[in-house]
């Protein structure tokens, strides 16, 4: 009797340590437990040290070079006013109703992509036009001609007649992620190069009814009328749209 009592006391005291330990390592095996409806959230792990960026001097310093502001012009011819012939007429508006064809000015930006002069730019900027002047960014102008264009991507190429000029670098658009910072380089309103500061929003954005082809990158850098051609750089001053 004593015997089997020493039994049934171990046997028993085992079989409370292992609940113990199964209640304390792995509570979701004891269905009768009220923890098994714990829902796991995961909790931020130490941040490590990274250096913080607090300047894309270096990727502007390396970009802005290559980036060049487009002035276009063309003549509109304005119709014959209907009541040219009558004396009258042109006696009071004589001057503005023989006014002659007039000139329409455009701007716009573009990147050097060759040392060679060639400079890529939105078409729309150049569609029409009958001169072209680019100013370089240490401040030179040139006259420009257009050696390619293609509407339907928006894309044009032009030509200038200088040689081992600052010409962008390419990124790798296919490593660029959502969140990464860009920086937009270009000629705002006419006042001269500027550099604006956004993430990247979005890739391959289509449907949107400006081109026939589309695989835009969306960006919250600020873009006014004069950034259209310009350069949209990575945080390093690569090429990326």
């Amino acid at each position: 009797m004593r015997k089997l009592w020493l039994v049934f006391t171990q046997t028993a005291t085992i079989c409370l340590a292992v609940l113990f330990v199964v209640s304390t390592l792995r509570p979701e095996l004891l269905t009768w437990n009220a923890r098994s409806n714990v829902v796991t959230v995961k909790e931020q792990l130490p941040p490590s040290p990274v250096p913080a960026v607090t300047s894309f001097s270096e990727a502007a310093r390396k970009a802005m070079p290559a980036v060049v502001n487009i002035f276009t012009s063309q003549e509109v011819k304005r119709p014959r006013h209907p009541f040219m012939d009558d004396p009258l007429f042109r006696y009071f508006f004589g001057d503005q109703a023989d006014a002659g064809p007039q000139r329409r000015e455009g701007l716009g930006s573009g990147v050097i992509v060759s040392e060679q002069g060639y400079i890529l730019t939105n078409h729309h900027v150049i569609e029409s036009v009958d001169q072209i002047e680019v100013a370089l960014a240490d401040s030179r102008k040139v006259p420009a001609r257009v050696v390619g264009a293609d509407p339907e991507t928006d894309l044009a190429v032009l030509k200038v007649d200088l040689q081992k000029l600052p010409s962008i670098t390419f990124g790798r658009t296919e490593q660029l992620r959502v969140g990464d910072i860009v920086l937009a380089i270009g000629n705002p309103f006419g006042i001269g190069q500027t550099v604006t500061q956004g993430i990247v929003s979005g890739l391959g954005r289509n449907h949107v009814g400006i081109t026939v082809y589309e695989n835009f990158i969306q960006t919250d850098a600020a873009i006014n009328p004069g950034n259209s051609g310009g350069a949209l750089v990575d945080a390093s001053g690569n090429l990326v749209g």
